[in-house]
């Protein structure tokens, strides 16, 4: 059965706000709320994945103190342009 897409970005969104720790918390939930609605489902189902990822690492990458692996790079690089550009 499929998720409807209004519960989906509720999970998404909700996954975002309660990392682990608070900086990817305001990272990505300031992220989810700017673009999760414009996101077709290709979108989501990359950006539910990276949310999988370990916090620490995810850091790393959207802070560039290393660099993200290739199928994350645009998505982790759009993060960041997000969560620095205030």
């Amino acid at each position: 059965m499929t998720e409807p897409r209004e519960n989906r970005l509720k999970r998404l969104s909700m996954r975002s706000m309660r990392r682990g720790i608070k900086e990817m918390d305001i990272i990505l939930s300031r992220y989810a709320e700017e673009r999760l609605d414009s996101f077709d489902e290709a979108a989501l189902d990359r950006y539910d994945a990276l949310l999988s990822e370990n916090d620490q690492d995810l850091y790393q990458w959207v802070s560039g103190q290393k660099p993200p692996p290739d199928p994350l790079r645009d998505m982790i690089l759009d993060i960041s342009k997000v969560a620095f550009q205030r």
